[in-house]
């Protein structure tokens, strides 16, 4: 049996069949799993072969619940920690598990994981596999030396791990292994996402209001920069991480897109428009919404509906 991890004793730590060690489970708790040849099928059709859930389960105050596999499993493990605590043991670090935090085990890496005895953890998880299963863990940032999540909208994640839970409970016809897919692929989208877009309050989220409170003209990246508390090159990379370009081609899209409200919206002239959206010179947002478009404002306005 593996050293506990410090601050918790060896009872939290798993016994070596990879399985939970309590033979009756855990009280009130939900466990499907997808018999292996629906499985194998599923692999080879569209859609469930690039995302297939092929265990899901929730443990509601898991006491005494661990897992250990030295040679990791075949399948991308998420664990969702909605109350209590947890550990895991993975790429020679122990790091500890908190609730609204996601776990998030690459397949194939070695580990063990377990509750906290004191505060044992309420977990959602699934096991998960597929061509897409590696590039999803990708764009979320985890690896075996990040393997936490924070979760923002931890309400949302345990309403998406339910619907593949209810779902795959009716049946397991290639069209509910669809959704079950469908609302994984959501789950790990979100929270890549959530790791990106800004919380309120924060820097990013102050900047990007600001921006948007002030469409009708030009920002200067080092004074913005000064009044969010933060370096214009920290800034500009928030920016790239979160919407993939810059600040002026964030304030710019924003400009765009308030310019093509008044487009479909109003009956404003192009050079009205153009000052609504700060550009003083009606040619030259003329050349910019082109550039963006790849049409005029004008031929823009009288397009096809």
């Amino acid at each position: 049996m593996p050293e506990a991890p410090p601050g918790m004793d060896d009872s939290m730590v798993l016994h070596q069949t990879g399985r939970v060690p309590i033979p009756e489970g855990f009280s009130n708790q939900r466990l499907f799993i997808v018999p292996r040849p629906a499985a194998h099928e599923a692999l080879t059709r569209p859609v469930t072969r690039r995302l297939l859930v092929t265990d899901v389960g929730y443990y509601p105050e898991a006491r005494d619940h661990g897992i250990n596999r030295p040679r990791g499993t075949p399948e991308t493990v998420v664990i969702l920690c909605t109350a209590g605590t947890g550990w895991v043991r993975i790429g020679g670090a122990v790091h500890r598990v908190t609730a609204r935090n996601a776990l998030v085990i690459p397949a194939g890496a070695p580990h063990s994981y377990g509750t906290d005895a004191a505060h044992p953890w309420t977990i959602w998880w699934c096991h998960l596999t597929g061509t897409d299963a590696a590039e999803l863990v990708d764009f979320m940032e985890v690896s075996v030396d990040r393997p936490i999540v924070p979760v923002r909208s931890i309400e949302r994640a345990v309403a998406l791990l339910d619907e593949i839970m209810s779902g795959l409970e009716r049946d397991q016809s290639p069209a509910r292994l669809v959704a079950a897919s469908g609302a994984a692929w959501k789950l790990l989208t979100q929270i890549g996402v959530d790791r990106v877009l800004p919380t309120t309050g924060d820097p990013l989220q102050r900047a990007m209001a600001f921006l948007a409170e002030r469409l009708d003209s030009a920002v200067r990246v080092p004074e913005l920069a000064g009044l969010v508390g933060v370096s214009p090159s920290h800034l500009s990379a928030l920016f790239r991480r979160a919407t993939g370009g810059g600040v002026l081609a964030h304030h710019t899209a924003l400009r765009m897109a308030r310019a093509r409200q008044l487009l479909d919206g109003t009956d404003a002239l192009v050079g009205e428009i153009a000052r609504e959206v700060g550009y003083d010179d009606a040619f030259y947002f003329s050349r910019h919404f082109r550039r963006h478009h790849g049409m005029s404002p004008s031929a823009y306005r009288s397009r096809d509906a």
